[in-house]
């Protein structure tokens, strides 16, 4: 096998692997901003397949509800059942579920945005988000998605892997600059990520989205490795860096020495465990 294929052209390769699955996900992935509605021959052209193909994969997806059919223009679109895929992550996830009660408090107390994003590649997804008490222009919903060499909640990702691994991730971003101050020198970025290593958190000078200041630190899992990382954003507009150092990261350092060593007190816990427990009534 030639040694440029990846290891995800490999498994795709495997006789475990179920195409046909593969392909209804990527009819249900083929919607997005500006591909909200799409008829048959759309959704053919997006996902690379036939129209016979593209038509019956809708149709089951129609019959399971994960797609609506407008009767006069032919045309479908995803509904609400989709967003339960997700959910079902979310539901069942162990370190949101521990990590989500600290977090609150801490989001009372400095008044600021508390996020607490996973690794997926090269980005981190914001699986939970406690919104500051003021306003912020920056839209962040669950499930976004954001590169791991610009941001704090990335840069302390990579601050906890090994400095081999570290350097192969940034290798494999696509270090585009987002905003003025976006770092896109490889050994400025590696820099960056030692220096976290170094402090026990990470920073990011509105290198994403413009005047957006963050702090970030990596929760560990049983195996000690790093699973998640929780972080804090702010504006330029109320806060520098420096001061955001001084103030606001001994509080997230301490937020992540309790997540990773106390478990809440379960009055707190309790209404983060409820999803949980109706999932466990089902089965």
């Amino acid at each position: 096998m030639d040694s440029k294929v990846t290891s995800k052209e490999e498994d795709q390769q495997s006789r475990l692997y179920i195409q046909s699955f593969a392909k209804g996900l990527a009819v249900i992935l083929a919607f997005r901003p500006g591909r909200r509605e799409m008829n048959l021959p759309e959704l053919a052209a997006e996902t690379g397949m036939s129209k016979s193909a593209v038509q019956r994969f809708a149709f089951t997806l129609e019959t399971l509800g994960y797609l609506r059919k407008d009767p006069d223009s032919k045309r479908y679109s995803l509904t609400p059942k989709v967003i339960e895929l997700g959910y079902r992550y979310l539901l069942i996830d162990p370190i949101l579920e521990r990590a989500s009660p600290y977090l609150l408090e801490l989001n009372r107390k400095c008044g600021e945005n508390i996020n607490i994003s996973e690794p997926d590649d090269t980005d981190m997804v914001y699986v939970g988000r406690f919104p500051g008490f003021h306003y912020m222009p920056v839209y962040m919903p669950i499930g976004r998605r954001l590169p791991m060499f610009c941001t704090s909640a990335g840069r302390a990702y990579l601050a906890a892997l090994s400095q081999e691994q570290a350097a192969e991730m940034i290798d494999r971003s696509q270090l585009e600059k987002f905003t003025p101050t976006t770092v896109v020198d490889r050994q400025e970025l590696l820099d960056l990520v030692e220096k976290a290593r170094q402090d026990g958190y990470a920073t990011a000078n509105g290198e994403y989205y413009q005047g957006d200041l963050g702090i970030g630190i990596a929760i560990r899992d049983h195996h000690g490795q790093p699973a998640a990382v929780i972080n804090m954003s702010a504006p330029s507009s109320r806060w520098s860096l420096p001061r955001m150092e001084q103030e606001l990261a001994p509080q997230l350092l301490e937020v992540s020495r309790l997540i990773s060593s106390i478990p809440p007190e379960p009055r707190k816990a309790t209404p983060f465990k409820r999803g949980i427990e109706e999932v466990q009534a089902q089965r």
